[in-house]
């Protein structure tokens, strides 16, 4: 018999002795390590150095992850700040909360400064890196279900998400399955992975095209799972302040896709491996 519904985990942390280890920051955690090991395959591939792709991305992992929960933490600084609010909460990054436009951003910037450093091209890091950044962004979204956090709209289809009353948002409480979409982001994701890679095979994409199609990729995917979320946000003329910010940087995106493309149409791809 299927089942009806998908039930959330009954626990989001553990601890082993004093310390208290959260299920959100292994999968962040888990995340990188996959996104990593796929990144260094590809850039090493491509002939560039180990130790200097570990030192830039290293650097970019830690500036992203703060860039992320910056981002967070303005956009909805409702949840933090103003009366009956706890600033401190705003540190508590294993209680969820990451922006990718943050993170992204403070870790790109960071990233071309190390790479000017260091005399590497940007562009060649930036593609060997976009199919393990999304890679990354689809494992750590696990971390989202042990929190029962940013699920949609209430829903009673088989993959409905079953979400306790006490993480079910004002105007909700009577709904018990709603769509999982966290779930959506993480499937969305994945499937990127893999159409990233072909594209780049198959179009011979490289120059820094690799990195703006996943741009392009996730905010379209971005643009409509956003829609179906409920958790409480600001928006502006109905519509969420991220699904503003997935139709800007989409369209940023596709821009410089083209730009790119236009610059470098007489070119030829860069010959190294693929991976």
């Amino acid at each position: 018999m299927l089942p009806q519904s998908i039930p959330s985990p009954g626990w989001s942390a553990f601890h082993l002795g004093p310390l208290t280890i959260h299920a959100y920051a292994l999968c962040i955690l888990a995340g990188i390590v996959a996104g990593w090991s796929l990144a260094v395959r590809r850039f090493t591939a491509r002939g560039g150095d180990r130790d200097h792709f570990e030192e830039i991305i290293g650097a970019s992992v830690l500036a992203g992850i703060v860039g992320a929960r910056l981002y967070h933490v303005i956009t909805d600084h409702q949840l933090y700040f103003g009366a009956g609010r706890r600033p401190m909460e705003a540190l508590y990054i294993w209680n969820g909360g990451l922006g990718i436009w943050g993170g992204v951003a403070l870790g790109g910037i960071t990233a071309w400064l190390l790479c000017r450093r260091k005399g590497v091209d940007f562009s060649v890091l930036a593609d060997a890196g976009a199919p393990g950044l999304i890679l990354a962004q689809a494992i750590g979204r696990l971390g989202n279900w042990f929190n029962q956090e940013l699920f949609g709209r209430p829903t009673t289809r088989p993959w409905g998400l079953e979400i306790d009353a006490v993480h079910r948002p004002d105007g909700f409480e009577q709904f018990a399955t709603f769509h999982p979409t966290f779930a959506y982001e993480m499937l969305w994701n994945l499937a990127g992975v893999a159409f990233l890679l072909w594209a780049e095979r198959r179009f011979r994409l490289a120059h820094g095209r690799v990195f703006a199609l996943y741009v392009a990729y996730y905010c379209a995917g971005r643009l409509w799972i956003e829609h179906l979320r409920i958790d409480p946000v600001n928006t502006a003329a109905g519509f969420r302040l991220n699904e503003y910010t997935s139709v800007i940087v989409l369209l940023c995106a596709v821009i410089v896709f083209m730009l790119l493309s236009r610059r470098h149409e007489n070119d030829e791809a860069s010959g190294l491996p693929q991976a």
